[in-house]
């Protein structure tokens, strides 16, 4: 099981804030997850496919290429803005 988290407009954007998910076979990598993610539709393919997100595992800031294993939290966060 893995959990899967959504920050600021993301959150809005998708409707879920929280999710916990069995690993889907196959995926071991962060961009894995996120191709699987975007396949469950047009507006999770828009969210996810911002490559000015951030995204974390078990709350340190990776790569796509990041491993991810059972147990783990991800995170997205949108770009910070403001002045």
């Amino acid at each position: 099981m893995i959990r899967l988290r959504f920050f600021a407009s993301l959150r809005e954007t998708l409707g879920v804030g929280d999710e916990q998910l069995e690993l889907p076979g196959g995926i071991n990598t962060l961009s894995g997850l996120s191709d699987w993610l975007q396949s469950r539709g047009k507006h999770w393919e828009d969210a996810l496919s911002d490559n000015r997100l951030h995204i974390a595992i078990n709350q340190e800031i990776v790569l796509a290429d990041a491993a991810i294993r059972d147990g783990d939290e991800v995170a997205w966060f949108p770009p910070v803005t403001g002045g």
